[in-house]
């Protein structure tokens, strides 16, 4: 089966659950993607020949504040080959050219500067328990019945805090296409235009690309359905038979990233 795919010429890699939780790392990952290249063997991902990406729904904070957190936590990461849902959201409202309602949290409110907010004309919705609140949502819900769109970040149900899992942006979306009757625009993982973007400048097709993450159906599901192949990582958010959930099932399923970067180095480059 895997004679006719071509090449590996790309990974990209989930942040929250498969590189760290919080502010702490995954056991194992800054190492298994350092850019030091050991003596005729390729153990860290910096020394394949491959384009990496990082590729986040986070909406808790900007891509600044993120990469600060990742340096922080010792991963040797660029600011440019971090590819998140606000960068998507935020090019969708300058294409349609509407004033959000922002329901984001404050630290992702500098990827929109610039974006105009007044007298809004479209409801965005990312991760943002503060404005989750009856005022807040029955304010979005009469822009809607408006006629203002819908845009959802994403539609994760949950993700994964130190406490234990939380509750994501998805089941309050999905509340106000009940209440509203209608379909929000999906702008994060696991939508196919989000991977076909996060690829664009790679000169990479999907059929050359692997994407790593915790997320059976965001990130796995989501980058197989656009034409990659997904390993999920048993961590973060992964619960016990999370990989029959998805079909096809994923490429592979892993104990961790190191692992991933192990196999990717050893079968796929």
């Amino acid at each position: 089966r895997m004679a006719a795919r071509r090449a590996l010429k790309a990974v990209l890699v989930d942040l929250n659950g498969t590189l760290h939780v919080e502010d702490s790392a995954v056991p194992g990952a800054q190492e298994a993607l350092k850019r030091q290249v050991p003596f005729f063997h390729f153990l860290w991902l910096r020394g394949a020949p491959v384009t990496i990406r990082f590729v986040t729904n986070t909406t808790k904070e900007c891509k600044r504040d993120l990469l600060e957190r990742l340096t922080k936590l010792g991963f040797d990461i660029a600011e440019n080959e971090i590819f998140t849902s606000l960068t998507a959201a935020r090019n969708l409202l300058e294409q349609k050219q509407v004033r959000p309602l922002l329901l984001v949290d404050d630290k992702a409110l500098p990827d929109f500067t610039g974006i105009a907010t007044d007298d809004p004309s479209a409801v965005v919705v990312g991760l943002a328990p503060e404005h989750f609140h009856y005022e807040m949502m029955n304010r979005a819900f009469r822009l809607i019945l408006d006629g203002a769109p819908l845009i959802a970040i994403h539609k994760a149900r949950y993700f994964k805090k130190k406490d234990g899992l939380a509750l994501g942006p998805g089941p309050f979306v999905t509340g106000l296409e009940y209440a509203t009757d209608t379909r929000a625009t999906v702008v994060g993982k696991p939508e196919k235009t989000f991977f076909l973007e996060a690829l664009r400048g790679t000169g990479c097709a999907p059929g050359e690309a692997v994407m790593i993450g915790d997320d059976c159906r965001d990130d796995v599901g989501g980058a197989q359905n656009a034409g990659m192949r997904g390993i999920l990582v048993r961590t973060g958010k992964y619960r016990l038979a999370d990989e029959d959930k998805i079909n096809p099932a994923p490429y592979l399923t892993c104990e961790s990233f190191p692992e991933a970067v192990e196999h990717i180095l050893e079968h796929l480059v």
